[in-house]
């Protein structure tokens, strides 16, 4: 098994073309810290050398089965982590202020066992923070040596140009990377988030390239509803009874035909699609267990053909979001009534 490396946007690092996730390590999921560490070591045998975490997963129980994992092999590794969720009940613990990076980037450091990270990302726009507050905060924190490159996760491309901007006109450090959901049931971010992402040569490492499971192969039509922590915690997102759902099922089910067809497991197929795409770097796996990381780590040896990654966009065309519920953001203007009628 050889995993390829790739360009980190335009850094000069290179990485591996699967980025190892560990959102599933710790009390969300799977909460063995022996056998997280031992589920991160074989990915970094077997030539993953990028690994994202952020302070939120399992309330910060993740970051440290990281840091125990990376204790000897530190230096090896393009650590990546992320900032910006509610960690406790004070109200000023959560967001993108000066004040909370510059506390929880201390928190992160300590609980990763690391005196750098290379990678630490805006989890989610901020309506309330000015950007150039944030990038003026993490500009500091390149400038002392804490963290390398800055990025950013499931920002719209109006706000990903609005971060270059303020740093060419206000000279802060320049956001390197971007964070979005892709999946091939989700490809909303096509049409601008991707374009945005290759005019600025950022690096892109999406997350959920399986769905959240739906491209498993445990969601199938006719079968019983899966359980998982994740469906206990988002329940409208995996209800094999909502209809947008049920377009996905039915999208799964003509994708694993087109995955037969090409000889090739659905969750290489899923991988493979995210892979093509010429603005990624690195989708991001998330395993839960051993036997979940070794049947998604050979995705990247072998390309997916363009009739396959054609067949792909007939049952699911480019462009296209089944669920409103994997977007990863709404924006206020959106969500909040009084945004739209005040």
């Amino acid at each position: 098994m050889s995993i390829p490396y790739r360009p980190f946007g335009r850094t000069g690092v290179k990485v591996s073309a699967l980025a190892l996730g560990t959102m599933n390590f710790g009390a969300r999921a799977n909460a063995n810290h022996d056998d997280a560490v031992s589920i991160i070591h074989r990915a970094l045998d077997a030539g993953i050398n990028i690994v994202d975490t952020a302070d939120v997963y399992s309330q910060g129980e993740s970051e440290e089965i990281v840091g125990k994992a990376l204790a000897v092999r530190r230096d090896d590794v393009f650590l990546a982590t992320k900032f910006h969720g509610r960690l406790g009940e004070d109200v000023n613990r959560f967001g993108n202020s000066r004040r909370w990076i510059f506390r929880e980037v201390e928190a992160s450091l300590n609980r990763l066992q690391t005196d750098y990270i290379d990678l630490y990302q805006v989890h989610r726009p901020e309506e309330d923070t000015d950007f150039d507050e944030t990038l003026g905060a993490l500009s500091d924190l390149v400038h002392q040596g804490k963290i390398r490159y800055i990025g950013t996760s499931t920002f719209p491309a109006s706000q990903i140009v609005e971060g270059q901007w303020i740093a060419e006109r206000r000279g802060r450090e320049r956001v390197v990377a971007e964070q979005p959901p892709y999946s091939v049931l989700a490809r909303g971010i096509e049409a601008d988030v991707l374009p945005t992402a290759q005019r600025y040569g950022l690096a892109v490492i999406p997350w959920s390239p399986l769905a959240g499971g739906w491209l498993s192969g445990r969601y199938r039509r006719g079968g019983p509803q899966p359980e998982s922590s994740r469906s206990d915690r988002q329940p409208g997102r995996f209800d094999i009874s909502d209809a947008e759902n049920a377009a996905k099922l039915e999208a799964v089910e003509a994708l694993s035909v087109v995955a037969d067809q090409a000889g090739i497991s659905l969750i290489d197929l899923a991988l493979g699609f995210v892979l093509a795409h010429p603005a990624v770097t690195a989708p991001i796996i998330g395993p839960r267990t051993t036997e979940q990381l070794d049947a998604q780590l050979g995705a990247a040896e072998n390309p997916l053909t363009p009739d396959v990654l054609d067949e792909i966009d007939k049952i699911v065309p480019p462009g296209t979001t089944l669920s409103r519920r994997d977007v990863g953001y709404t924006p206020p203007a959106l969500a909040d009534p009084a945004a739209r009628r005040r």
